[in-house]
């Protein structure tokens, strides 16, 4: 596929450096300990936490500018939640989660210092797909957030989150992963509780994506602290001006994209002026019900919508994702064209077809799609783009995926670890990417202006993000240029589990017209508006 570079305007780029860079001060020496005075840093009871570190002076850590930080501090707390409906994908199905919820501390040269929070649902089915069981999984991914709690403190990088965030994923979460699967591995930095997976009855070795959704809450953590500290948008500091290091020492490009990306930053990939109103991609899961008769008694009487046509007609939806199973073709066609009879009815414009990794050859997904197209010619392009029905492995399966592309785009999702998968991809036929934070904020950024550079369109997927998870999700589709809006499913599974953040953010946390809305999202980071929000954590 041809690929056109894109350049943010001179005005865009002048508007997004003449950003704020007022600094509130802390400790002078960089070696206070933090003791809960500011909103936030309380430590809570029961949450795993790693102090700071002994101070190293920045001059021995590379420093180059003086917005440079490190972290010095982490803590970890699980904010566990039950759906109100099962939530089916694949084989896999979903009746409660585990959200983490991270915060860092990050201080500079002088000793200045802020916290950031991030946070990210630990869904071990789609990270894990295993015939493991959930439990064991799921107490493996939890001890390594553990682990990740001590080894960020010790990581003595400096810089901007971004080139810090780099780093620790080039360097430090393989050899952290690594040490978890080993079995017997007891160290990393603390207790006998983060050892190998044998402690845990599970033998299988940890999938470095379940290491990512681990990972990413720190991560995202880390760009909120910087943009704490430095009292800017979070977004308005991916330039020269808080970079020292260009997309030329992140990223490669093909031989039929850029010449290079020397001198470019990831600024001039973000669209000039961000949306404030995003339209909103509603999931029907596999075992969402259709019609009345599908009605089994047993669903919740909870004030909200259960029927697929009453979501529809509350929310003002025009764009559906479809779960299918990826190994019944006629189960997935008929729900495909059900789907789709139901969304035309009631003014839906938009589909997408989410096979989530169960299928083994084109074949499959080309018969269903030559089928609807001959079938149902009126439900056959409102389906904009197919997405991931092969195993996120490439290199295990490296499948060509050509002839569903002369079909219908084709997104990676669950393959797009990182840039270099996705240039993987694209030599296998892959169209188009579909980002998500839960894979870190500094992976999604590089990943985004790779497939830019090389002509790939893009789209913004969920992994049901409630509360403050929400936040970095729609914050990332605003400033990508996504082919529609962003994706966003968890009002539809555990609408009660972000009151707390809906009173700050309802546009956020509740759909309407269609889309939701970003303008109440404000200062600093990622404009979580966090003193405001009256969440106790456990």
């Amino acid at each position: 596929m041809g690929a056109s570079k894109p350049h943010a305007s001179s005005s865009n780029r002048n508007r997004k450096r003449d950003s704020k860079t007022q600094i509130k001060e802390g400790c002078p020496n960089g070696t206070e300990k933090r003791h809960g005075t500011e909103k936030g840093s309380t430590v809570e009871p029961g949450a795993e936490t790693a102090l700071p570190a002994a101070h190293i002076p920045f001059s021995t850590l590379g420093q180059r500018k003086p917005t440079d930080v490190r972290v010095t501090a982490a803590r970890m707390t699980l904010l566990p939640v039950t759906l109100r409906m099962p939530l089916k994908f694949g084989a896999g199905v979903v009746t409660h989660i585990d959200c983490l919820r991270v915060c860092l501390t990050v201080c500079d040269a002088k000793g200045r210092q802020a916290d950031g929070w991030g946070e990210t649902p630990l869904s071990v089915q789609w990270a894990w797909p295993s015939q493991a069981s959930y439990e064991s999984r799921h107490a493996s991914m939890l001890d390594f957030c553990r682990r990740l709690v001590h080894a960020w403190p010790d990581f003595s990088a400096c810089g901007h989150p971004l080139e810090v965030g780099y780093d620790f994923l080039q360097e430090r979460l393989p050899e952290l992963l690594i040490e978890h699967n080993t079995p017997g591995n007891g160290e990393g930095g603390g207790n006998d509780e983060r050892g190998g997976n044998d402690e845990k009855g599970n033998d299988q070795p940890m999938p470095y994506l379940a290491a990512l959704i681990c990972a990413s809450a720190f991560d995202i953590a880390l760009h909120d602290a910087y943009g704490n500290l430095h009292d800017v948008d979070i977004y308005r500091t991916y330039h020269d001006q808080f970079l020292s290091r260009d997309l030329a020492e992140f990223l490669l490009p093909d031989q039929d994209g850029p010449a290079s990306f020397q001198g470019q930053y990831p600024d001039d990939y973000f669209v000039a002026t961000p949306p404030c109103k995003l339209d909103a991609w509603h999931l029907v899961g596999g075992l969402d019900p259709l019609t009345p008769e599908e009605l089994s008694g047993a669903e919740p009487r909870d004030g909200f919508p259960v029927l697929l046509p009453d979501w529809i007609a509350r929310d003002g939806l025009k764009c559906l994702k479809i779960k299918l199973r990826g190994n019944d073709a006629p189960w997935d066609y008929q729900r495909l064209v059900q789907v789709g009879q139901c969304g035309l009815e009631m003014g839906v414009d938009a589909l997408s077809a989410d096979f989530n990794c169960c299928v083994r050859e084109p074949a499959y997904v080309n018969e269903i799609l030559d089928r609807l197209r001959v079938e149902h010619s009126a439900i056959d392009p409102l389906l904009l783009y197919v997405e991931q029905p092969f195993p996120y492995e490439l290199e295990e399966h490296p499948i060509d995926v050509r002839s569903i592309a002369q079909r219908k785009p084709i997104f990676l999702d669950e393959s797009a670890h990182d840039w270099q998968q996705i240039r993987l991809g694209r030599e296998l036929g892959w169209t188009g990417v579909a980002l998500k934070t839960c894979k870190t904020q500094t992976g999604a950024i590089l990943s985004l202006c790779w497939a830019k550079a090389h002509g790939m369109p893009l789209m913004v997927q969920d992994l049901t993000n409630p509360m403050l998870a929400q936040i970095p999700h729609v914050r990332l589709a605003a400033q990508a240029g996504t082919i529609r809006g962003v994706e966003t499913n968890a009002p539809q599974f555990y609408p009660a589990a972000s009151a707390a953040e809906a009173e700050i953010h309802p546009g956020l946390y509740t759909r309407r017209h269609g889309q939701v809305d970003l303008s109440t999202l404000s200062g600093p980071g990622f404009g979580y508006r966090l003193d405001e929000i009256k969440r106790k954590l456990p």
